[in-house]
């Protein structure tokens, strides 16, 4: 019972997040609230007892992507005036994609999932080896600083996101000039 309640309030945590982070008109506290949001997931892994998948949305998530939207919007000084409303004209498209995509998710989860306890419906599709899980995590770490596995991809990747954010800074400092016309 109580991890209904947790899950009820980490539900809610997110889902308030999420539509701050759509209606709100400053794009620093959307970004903000989109880390709120992150969090919340992250919480909802743990609660799923999937650990390691709420660490990676906490380190990922929450510690590099949520941190780089940021440096974003501090570096653009122009957008943080913006007076923009939040909303636009295609509610009716939005409508009916959200509707699509409701539909896609309910006809998915009948399918795989049994409605009631002993239903046959999904169950093989289901199992997993409780060995094969306990193993994954231990067995990912070790490929990723495996000589023979990944570790050469698991570098290159780092030193192209340091390419980027150093060339987020390049375009985004001010030239001669520039300075005093804001």
């Amino acid at each position: 019972m109580s991890q209904q309640i947790i899950f009820f309030i980490l539900a809610a945590i997110t889902l308030t997040s999420a539509v701050v982070v759509v209606t709100i008109r400053n794009l620093f506290h959307a970004a903000l609230a989109l880390m709120v949001s992150f969090l919340g997931v992250a919480g909802i892994y743990v609660l799923l007892e999937a650990p390691f998948l709420g660490m990676a949305q906490l380190l990922v998530y929450i510690g590099a992507i949520s941190i780089l939207i940021i440096f974003a919007i501090m570096m653009t000084r122009r957008l943080m005036q913006t007076n923009e409303s939040p909303f636009n004209s295609q509610a009716v498209g939005a409508l009916v994609g959200a509707a699509l995509a409701l539909v896609i998710l309910f006809v998915v989860i009948i399918r795989l999932y049994p409605m009631a306890p002993g239903d046959g419906v999904g169950q093989s599709a289901m199992a997993v080896d409780p060995a094969i899980l306990q193993s994954s995590v231990a067995r990912m770490g070790r490929s990723f600083v495996s000589a023979e596995a990944y570790v050469l991809p698991f570098e290159v990747a780092s030193v192209l996101l340091l390419a980027a954010l150093v060339g987020s800074i390049v375009i985004a400092w001010p030239r001669r000039g520039e300075e005093d016309n804001q």
